[in-house]
């Protein structure tokens, strides 16, 4: 299942997923969001196609449910299943169109009000990054002279904010205030702004990035952004995912993922330092305490000291290598 566009002009369901985009759009809906839909519906369409339905009134609950059966079944080109994930997130963009259908009367009811997504289980955090593997990775970036400063300040602020990685990629000069130590996120997941804390530590390699470092790397025009590439650009996805690869793997770390191991990290390691929940949700963006609670949960260093302190059992300190007596039994 490539992201590529798939050509389906010419089935009769297609026009009126080019006006559900459309509504989409000016209902203020991301981009990314629509390119989900866009990929996830044409996929749909294609596999009606195959079955002669060219028409939103031709799909009923019966056909849905043959489709999320296809999806069970379809194998990939290395033989492995798609995951419970990736059949819901291919799903759901179908619910939005034919919920959108039945409210602009396309369709006379909605096949999909009754629909049920397979279920999707919570799985905790597998990886973070230890103080150490942080520190090891701080230190890496003095190799890379002048750039490793731009690249230290970077690594400094995804771990001291916690933001993700298109928030520091969209970060603006006017949206750092250093002063009161504080970036404003506008627009972040949701398309919700916020005001994020950002430690001293960080705020002095920012500063030293924008005093030394980015003033050689602007172009004729200054674009703005708050850290730019080695060709004067605004960061894109990948290239600071790449970036922060290489340290990763210049630190030894062997752990899946990149710029969110930095938002992880610093939930954890506060959580594990006193920090209430109710502010790291706050500082993360997230909607729900549901979605930051689940790293009180990969934060087993407080409970276990906790648990230490609480829990009856404990091990009893061996005064000498002479073994003691056991007590005797005085029971009535």
């Amino acid at each position: 299942m490539g992201k590529q566009t798939i050509d389906v002009s010419h089935n009769g369901i297609t026009p009126y997923l080019l006006r559900f985009l459309e509504w989409s759009a000016a209902m203020n809906y991301s981009e990314q969001t629509n390119k989900t839909r866009d990929t996830c519906i044409r996929r749909f369409i294609v596999w009606c196609d195959e079955r002669g339905l060219s028409q939103p009134q031709d799909v009923t609950v019966a056909i849905l449910e043959r489709y999320r059966r296809h999806l069970f079944h379809y194998r990939k080109p290395n033989g492995k299943p798609l995951s419970f994930s990736t059949q819901h997130s291919q799903l759901a963009p179908l619910r939005a169109f034919f919920k959108w259908l039945s409210k602009q009367n396309h369709i006379l009811y909605n096949p999909a009000s009754d629909f049920q997504l397979p279920k999707v289980a919570k799985h905790l955090p597998k990886d973070f990054l230890s103080i150490e593997e942080i520190e090891t990775m701080l230190a890496h970036t003095a190799i890379y002279g002048e750039l490793g400063i731009r690249d230290r300040a970077i690594i400094e602020t995804f771990y001291s904010s916690g933001i993700r990685r298109m928030e520091l990629v969209n970060l603006k000069l006017q949206d750092l205030d250093l002063e009161r130590g504080t970036l404003v996120i506008f627009e972040g997941k949701w398309k919700k702004d916020r005001v994020v804390p950002i430690g001293d530590r960080a705020c002095a390699w920012v500063r030293k990035y924008l005093a030394e470092v980015r003033p050689k790397l602007v172009q004729a025009e200054d674009c703005g952004h708050l850290f730019l590439t080695d060709y004067g650009e605004p960061f894109i996805r990948n290239r600071i995912t790449d970036l922060i690869k290489k340290y990763l793997n210049a630190a030894g770390v062997d752990k899946p993922g990149a710029c969110q191991l930095f938002r992880r990290s610093m939930a954890t390691h506060m959580l594990e330092n006193g920090a209430d929940i109710r502010y790291i949700q706050m500082i993360l963006g997230h909607v729900n305490l549901t979605s930051t609670q689940i790293y009180t949960q990969v934060s087993i260093k407080k409970l276990k000291q906790v648990h230490a302190i609480t829990h009856p059992a404990k091990l009893e300190r061996v005064e000498s290598s002479k073994p003691r007596n056991p007590p005797l039994f005085t029971g009535v």
